[in-house]
Order: C-alpha cells, then structure tokens, then sequence
C-alpha cells in the first residue's frame, strides 16, 4: 500500500511539476509560494491590529497561538519522517531553493491554511477569499518541485488543526 500511494504522490507530483512551464506560471507559482513565507503573517496581523484593534488584537494573539502549537509539530514531523525532497530524490530542478532537505510536511501550506483558518473565523463571508490563497500558496510548493502533493496535503491538515485549536483555547481566554 505504501509503495502505491509513493507511486502515485510521485505521478501526481509530475502533473503539476514541468520544468517547461511558461514563465509566467512559473512567476505566479514563485509569487504565490514567497507570499506564503512567515514573515508576511506578522505584518499582515500586525497592520490589523494597528487599524482595527479589537479583530486585529485577537486575529493576531491567536494566529499567534496557532503558530505557537503548529511550528514544534512541524519540526518534529519534519525530522522524525525525513522525507526526502521531490527535486532531491528525483533529481529535478526545483525553480527556488528550499530552506532544508526534507518535505514532508509542507511548512507553507500548513502556515497558510492555520492563517486561512484564523481569518475566515474571524471573516466568514470572506473564508473564500482565504482558502483560494491557501490553496495557491500550497499548490505552488508543487509546481515550483520542491513538495510531493500529499506533503501539502499533510501540511495543509496540520495548519488547519492548529488553527482550530488556538481559536478554541483563545475563546476560552
């Protein structure tokens, strides 16, 4: 079973992943993947709590939470499973360099869909909106080769577990 779901990971990694892609997927895909870096999450958080400060105070202490509980499980997970990476493994050329050797799972996709999730409690007519960046973000890791799609999928679960638990602890607050 494992071997099967290796093979297709691997087939539907070569779906989204070609190294031909004209330039301007590959700009969006690099686009959307750098827009998913942590860094962004701070000043986005940061600027709301500034001009709107009561959802601003609690969209950032609680994406901060989130952050908090989902960044020890994704080094563990990261190190422990020791996933080789998609452009390592299969020996492509990945259109960025990652920041590690190893994939699984996706630290962007997790951190986009914990900082999706977080907003579309606070916006819900907007969740929309979130999730189609999320997905972006997550997808991206994939086309520019540098995650497998069951590592952005295993990314995504974590960031939105953690998300819905920091928003249940920060409500008890």
């Amino acid at each position: 079973m494992k071997a099967k779901l290796s093979e297709f990971d691997t087939a539907l990694y070569f779906v989204l992943f070609k190294p031909e892609r004209c330039e301007v997927v590959r700009q969006l895909a690099l686009w959307l993947s750098k827009s998913g870096n942590g860094g962004m999450y701070v000043i986005v958080s940061g600027c709301m709590w500034y001009w709107f400060p009561e959802p601003g105070r609690w969209l950032f202490l609680t994406a901060l939470l989130g952050f908090a509980i989902e960044r020890p499980i994704y080094f563990v997970c990261k190190r422990y499973i020791g996933r080789i990476r998609p452009c390592d493994y299969l020996h492509q050329v990945a259109f960025l360099t990652p920041s590690d050797k190893f994939s699984l799972p996706s630290g962007h996709s997790a951190g986009a869909f914990l900082f999706a999730t977080v907003w579309a409690t606070t916006y819900p007519q907007w969740s929309w909106c979130f999730y189609l960046w999320a997905t972006g973000v997550a997808v991206s890791r994939v086309v520019v080769g540098v995650h497998y799609p069951l590592d952005i999928i295993a990314g995504a679960g974590l960031g939105i577990l953690c998300a819905e638990l920091a928003v249940v602890v920060q409500d008890t607050l």
